[in-house]
């Protein structure tokens, strides 16, 4: 039985030997084996097929182990047994409980004991520690600790029994046998062989249930995490939300400024005005002047004015071949020039009046939006004026209710002060043994304070005596002696070895020749600034020659344009921009007599306050408190009235406008 699964265990070595995994496919394979060992008994061919398949399969996991193996013990050992341990690993880990550990050590035993022995050593003293963490990470740890760990920690009390025996016939094996005394023994004489006795059955070997399949959520990210992500994020949001909102709905009693709602709308609302009202955003610029100062200079840099001077060359040459074209009998296009400038001028002016048009109605809506603008405010504060009457009548009502409470109240105090004088002088009693207590125990302190006081400063006088003999020593001069020739080497018997004097001597040699070096450099980079300078001044003259040509030109251009007729005269000329300045020019007046009212108004209602305030100088400080509550009540009412109706225009808009 032995014999059998040692040479099974062999035969399998030889067939996963064979198998490449990157040329061959593993079903292909294991067909072309099984007709190979159509010979065998079905079970030992199952047993061999089963072996190979599973090494094939669980090679990613088989191969953390040996190749840590090789990486430790590589010297020792031949790649070609690499397939053996393979194995050995398989059957140890997958196939232990159905073998046994009979079985098991046969298979050991017929391959060589020694690297068997190695193998099994490393394998089990490395399980649980960095072998088990390799498997964590390519399969579940809850899978691997199941399936492979414990029954392998089951079987290892009786591995090691094995291990032990495997060591033994090795210590046997290497000590050196004495070699025998021959002696002469007698034989007897067998006329005939005794017949082989033959080989016993192999027992069945039960079938290796299909190891589970590694579950899919080992390759998937778990569904906690997306979950507690969304959760943060959901969190996240409703905090920012509930932020926004306990930053928009602030405490409107304690905040007698305007809120920022508030604030928004009135500019939201301002800003929508204000678009409808963009009148002149359609107008053009000035055009700008041509006769520029130029009493600013430009300082250019080299690049710019090497640019410019190569610009005004290719002018020049552009001239000279026009002239010549004109010379050999080309024509002139100045009439047609003429023509197309004299069209642009039209279409110029009829651009212009169509502006003019367009501003003097935007004008005129401008004007008609500001009179409806008082009329809205007209009607605000009449709306406000009733809202201000109603809060009086609700105000006047609340202050009665609340001086009645505290009367209420004050006689309840009265009342308690009363039972309370009793207290006191058992708390003043009290008060005065506590602070005897406290008395005795803060001198006590105070003595034990001062005696740690008085021992710190021994200790710290005696500290700084030691410190002191320290530095003294420090101080005391190191007289060395020391006689160096500077013209002598050292000694050492090297190749270039020289005295202090010599090497002094090279390097002043090569100090000079270096500074000659440089000045040679700088009389070239001098010679090269000084031919760029001048090319530069070369530049500048052209430059300056051709800016006064396009100053004259100009100023040429300039008077022709002077001389024709202006654009203006053409504009006054047409006769709905005159109704349109007319119409403009009513609303403007219009506008004017309606501020002009506003203001009277304004006057008088500042006049009847003052007079109000002399009348109410007099009275009591309680009615003094309530016209600051019905003041800070119209303010929240106004606040109210603008966050309720944002399309109401407040009364300093108005007046801005």
């Amino acid at each position: 039985m032995a014999s059998s699964h040692g040479s099974l265990a062999k035969e399998a070595i030889a067939l996963l030997n064979k198998f490449s995994a990157g040329r061959q496919c593993l079903d292909d394979f294991m067909e072309d084996a099984s007709k190979d060992l159509q010979n065998m008994g079905t079970l030992h061919k199952k047993f061999i097929l089963d072996v190979v398949s599973g090494c094939i399969e669980h090679k990613q996991l088989l191969d953390v182990v040996i190749n840590v193996f090789y990486g430790q013990n590589g010297k020792c050992l031949s790649r070609g047994d690499r397939s053996q341990f393979v194995i050995i690993c398989y059957l140890a880990t997958f196939s232990l409980d159905d073998l046994g550990l009979q079985h098991f050590s046969n298979i050991i035993k017929s391959l060589d004991i020694k690297k068997m022995h190695m193998f099994l050593t490393f394998f089990f003293t490395n399980l649980t520690t960095w072998i088990q963490d390799e498997w964590n990470s390519i399969y579940d740890a809850a899978y691997v600790e199941k399936h492979w760990i414990n029954p392998l920690l089951r079987w290892r009390p009786e591995i090691y029994i094995l291990m032990d025996r495997l060591a033994v016939k090795i210590s046997g094996g290497s000590r050196v046998k004495k070699a025998p005394i021959k002696t002469t023994e007698p034989q007897e004489f067998s006329l005939s062989k005794p017949k082989p006795r033959p080989l016993p059955m192999p027992e069945l070997i039960p079938q290796q249930e299909k190891s589970k399949p590694v579950p899919k959520s080992t390759y998937m990210a778990p569904k906690e995490t997306q979950m507690i992500e969304e959760i943060k994020q959901k969190n996240h949001q409703r905090t920012e939300e509930l932020l926004y909102e306990a930053n928009m709905k602030q405490f409107r009693c304690g905040n007698p400024q305007k809120s920022e709602h508030t604030k928004r709308a009135m500019s939201q609302i301002k800003e929508d005005l204000e678009s409808k009202l963009k009148f002149n955003s359609f107008h053009s610029s000035e055009i700008p002047s041509s006769n520029k100062n130029n009493s600013w200079p430009i300082k250019l840099n080299s690049a710019a004015i090497l640019r410019q001077g190569a610009l005004y060359d290719r002018q020049l040459e552009k001239e000279l071949q026009r002239m010549e074209s004109l010379v050999e009998g080309a024509r002139e296009p100045s009439s047609f020039l003429q023509w197309q400038k004299e069209m642009r001028e039209k279409d110029l002016q009829e651009e212009l009046a169509k502006i003019e048009r367009r501003r003097l109605e935007g004008r005129i809506s401008y004007e008609e939006a500001a009179m409806a603008r008082t009329r809205i405010m007209e009607r605000n504060q009449k709306t406000a004026q009733l809202k201000k009457e109603e809060t009086a009548q609700l105000m006047r009502r609340y202050a009665e209710k609340r001086l009645q409470e505290e009367k209420e109240m004050r006689d309840l105090v009265q009342q308690v002060a009363e039972g309370h004088k009793n207290s006191k002088t058992a708390k003043e009693k009290l008060q005065k043994i506590k602070q005897s207590i406290v008395k005795e125990v803060s001198e006590q302190r105070r003595e034990l304070l001062r005696q740690a006081l008085e021992e710190a400063q021994a200790e710290l006088s005696r500290r700084f005596e030691i410190i002191c003999e320290i530095r003294a020593i420090e101080s005391l001069p190191h007289v060395r002696v020391r006689n160096f020739d500077d013209s002598e080497t050292a000694g050492h018997e090297l190749l270039g070895e020289m005295s202090l004097v010599e090497l002094k001597e090279r390097l002043a040699l090569l100090r000079e020749a270096q500074q000659t070096e440089q000045q040679e450099k700088r009389e070239h980079i001098l010679e090269e600034k000084q031919n760029k300078k001048q090319l530069l001044l070369e530049q500048l003259d052209t430059i300056n020659l051709h800016t006064r040509a396009l100053a004259q030109a100009a100023v040429i251009r300039k008077k022709e344009r002077e001389a024709r007729p202006g654009f203006r005269q053409a504009m006054t000329r047409d006769d709905t921009v005159l109704a349109l300045q007319k119409k403009l020019e009513e609303k403007q007046q219009e506008r004017q007599r309606l501020k002009q009212i506003e203001g009277r108004k304004a006057k008088r209602s500042e006049q009847a306050a003052a007079h109000a305030e002399e009348r109410n100088t007099g009275t009591h400080d309680k009615k003094s408190l309530t016209v600051k509550s019905w003041e800070e009540l119209e303010l929240s009412l106004e606040r109210h009235i603008q966050k309720d109706a944002p399309y109401v225009v407040s009364q300093t808009e108005t007046l801005k406008t």
